[in-house]
């Protein structure tokens, strides 16, 4: 399948690396950015990477016309999103989408029913979920073997140095629809949910720490009820130097579950501890560098999304699915706000 990819920015590279180790089975058919001098720097960066130049679209309306390509990767700002849906859902392009879907839940729940009016597939990538310790976790839920889930905890101590926040837009509202939450959290948020079920209230401070200069919030804490009965908390921040990795840890009635990028750790109620190592250690990105971390679990997100529109099967995650995490962000920012607890029922 032939790719064209919208948005060379940050992550821009780490598709192309993901398109290239497919080994020729997806090309990348050719780019387009705002201003087209960077997308033909891109174009030459990635040549000898994907062993051909991609073409440089003049504008998306050349992109939308181009019968060679079978579906679209968007990786712009969350801010230039809606036109760009709206061009190419109407050209009938299947569409594989950065997160986050938008900048909140209204205007991201808009970029579905876009797609979906237009019957185009849509998918998200969220490729925390393609980390093979992240589907061994879900088999092991899935299973019940841990019990009714009465507690969860969700951690993710990352770092960003002032100069990442320096660019202009980064961790505003009005680019980026949000901090540490919308554009690094959101990631293991909709893990989380993928393994416990929805949530129900909240109960959360957002605040930006003195350690960055930036308008949305650099740290989170939040208590969390789940529709399953269970609780929890949640702790997100960029300003946790040096940064470490992020972990999910599940306690049900007959044993916990902590859950890193590479490993699952069980600890039994009867003594008994299991250790699974995936043996991938892939980075997380929760560094100073934020681009720290394996191509692979993107090429898996693209590797499902074209095998999914060849077999007429969803994706691995859907634009639809993508909306909890949505409406989590914006629960956790307005139950701050309030200074009260919410229920997300309240909010829609």
């Amino acid at each position: 399948m032939h790719i064209a990819m919208i948005g060379v920015g940050m992550v821009a590279r780490t598709h192309a690396d993901a398109i290239a180790a497919t080994s020729g089975r997806l090309s990348l058919r050719g780019v387009l950015s705002a201003r087209q001098e960077r997308a033909e720097a891109f174009a030459a960066s990635v040549t000898e990477t994907l062993g051909a130049a991609p073409k440089v679209y003049a504008d998306l309306a050349e992109l939308a016309a181009d019968d060679g390509v079978d579906f679209v990767l968007v990786c712009t700002p969350p801010d230039a999103r809606i036109e760009i849906m709206k061009t190419l859902a109407a050209a009938g392009k299947p569409i594989l989408l950065e997160k986050p879907l938008e900048r909140d839940s209204a205007a991201a729940l808009q970029v579905v029913e876009i797609c979906e009016a237009a019957g185009v597939p849509l998918g998200v990538v969220f490729q925390h979920r393609m980390r093979e310790s992240s589907q061994k976790a879900a088999e092991i839920v899935e299973s019940g073997v841990l019990g009714p889930i009465a507690l969860v905890e969700t951690t993710i101590p990352w770092w960003r140095p002032q100069s990442y926040y320096d660019e202009p837009g980064r961790g505003t509202y009005a680019r980026d629809g949000g901090g540490v939450m919308m554009t690094q959290g959101i990631h293991t948020m909709n893990l989380m949910l993928s393994l416990t079920g929805p949530v129900t209230t909240v109960q959360a401070m957002t605040r930006t720490t003195g350690m960055h200069k930036m308008e949305a919030e650099d740290f989170v804490t939040a208590g969390l009820e789940f529709a399953s009965g269970a609780v929890g908390s949640l702790v997100a921040s960029t300003a946790s130097y040096p940064g470490g990795a992020e972990s999910i840890v599940l306690h049900g009635r007959d044993g916990s579950l902590r859950l890193t990028s590479r490993q699952i750790v069980l600890d039994w109620q009867d003594g008994r501890q299991e250790v699974i190592d995936t043996g991938t250690n892939g980075g997380s990105g929760g560094g100073a560098n934020p681009m720290a971390f394996t191509h692979g679990w993107h090429q898996a997100v693209i590797e499902d999304f074209a095998e999914a529109l060849a077999a007429g099967r969803p994706p691995k995650v859907t634009g639809r699915e993508a909306l909890d995490v949505h409406r989590l962000i914006d629960a956790v920012v307005e139950s701050s706000r309030q200074k009260r607890a919410l229920r997300l029922e309240d909010l829609a």
